[in-house]
């Protein structure tokens, strides 16, 4: 694969990365399988593996921590803070108390003493900017992290984020991690840009859109409500949601637009993320190694501008299908926010 540069870091990484979402409880349980995957990733061209503390209560991390062995200098890692880790409170968010115990936890579950990439999995408006932002400098001034990114910050806290690294002398943000794909093209009408005005790096998360740019759900058939990320999260996967049922839509057009064009549905969604110019790299998150060998080789596939003004028609620029993709839900139009 052709490296790109991870921001303005120098970094080299592959345009696709891997997701370690699924390895563990939430989708993979078995260890070795997959760490078989994770090597036939890596013998596969990737060298780019993004995972979080999260994942399986901290289970992806140490499954990735194990399939590394050996191998570990060879990859960029990335990993994430944020979300809970235990019912303490306090093990959560973007705190600097929180950051320090925590990147200690993801070190030693990742079997390694640096990480090349930490990231706030999403925005924490309890805690200041720059709070967050010391707190991660020191962990780069003291070589446990190379560099510093954010995952599903809208754009005016990337803006602000730059801003307040400026103004106090922080390590700045170098990439951004959205989700993005056919069905999701909100983050085109304000995050890629301010990401490009400020040199950051681009890494998208979901370019399949949790599977439906896979072919596996399609108007003839039921979806299952009852299994996976349905069950989990079923807003975003009921039919009877509008967004959903225009989603249903759109794969049938778009499994003819992959057929002129001479590849699968698969190559043609993650074709579609990495041609855009402020996108670095998409994260693939295959559960099985037939799902990563369906997925590899997408590098080589090139749509013309013909293909892209097609997708255009069925997906406007700008446009997420259904608003509850987007990852993260501004909390001041919760109704309570203006009823305390």
């Amino acid at each position: 694969m052709r490296m790109r540069t991870l921001g303005g870091t120098g970094i080299k990484v592959s345009p696709y990365c891997l997701g370690a979402m699924m390895f563990g409880a939430w989708g993979n349980p078995d260890h070795e399988d997959s760490i078989r995957i994770i090597h036939a990733a890596l013998d596969g061209g990737i060298n780019f593996v993004d995972t979080a503390d999260v994942y399986s209560a901290g289970e992806s991390e140490e499954i990735v921590g194990k399939a590394l062995r050996g191998r570990r200098d060879d990859v960029v890692l990335a990993t994430k803070a944020h979300s809970p880790m235990g019912e303490d409170p306090n093990m959560r968010g973007n705190s600097r108390r929180w950051i320090v115990r925590e990147v200690e936890n993801s070190l030693r579950r990742l079997q390694t003493d640096y990480i090349d990439l930490y990231q706030m999995h999403r925005p924490d408006p309890d805690t200041d900017i720059d709070e967050t932002l010391s707190a991660l400098s020191d962990l780069v001034h003291s070589g446990k992290v190379r560099a510093i990114g954010s995952s599903t910050f809208p754009a005016d806290q990337i803006v602000e984020a730059q801003w307040a690294a400026e103004r106090r002398g922080h390590v700045r943000f170098r990439c951004e991690q959205p989700p993005y794909s056919v069905f999701v093209r909100g983050i085109e009408a304000s995050v890629l840009p301010a990401c490009q005005a400020y040199g950051m790096g681009v890494i998208a998360w979901s370019p399949l859109a949790g599977g439906w740019l896979t072919g596996r759900y399609r108007q003839d058939a039921d979806v299952d409500m009852s299994i996976g990320r349905a069950r989990r999260i079923p807003q975003r996967f009921d039919p009877k949601v509008p967004g959903n049922a225009a989603k249903l839509a759109a794969v049938e057009e778009l499994i003819k637009i992959a057929a002129d064009a001479g590849c699968s549905l698969i190559h043609l969604a993650l074709a579609f993320v990495i041609r855009h110019p402020a996108i670095t790299a998409a994260i693939i998150g295959p559960r099985t190694m037939e799902q990563l060998e369906s997925q590899l080789g997408a590098d080589e596939v090139e749509l013309s501008d013909e293909v892209l003004d097609r997708i255009d028609e069925i997906v406007p620029p700008g446009t997420n299908l259904n608003p509850q993709d987007a990852g993260w839900q501004n909390p001041a139009l919760e109704p309570q926010a203006r009823r305390r």
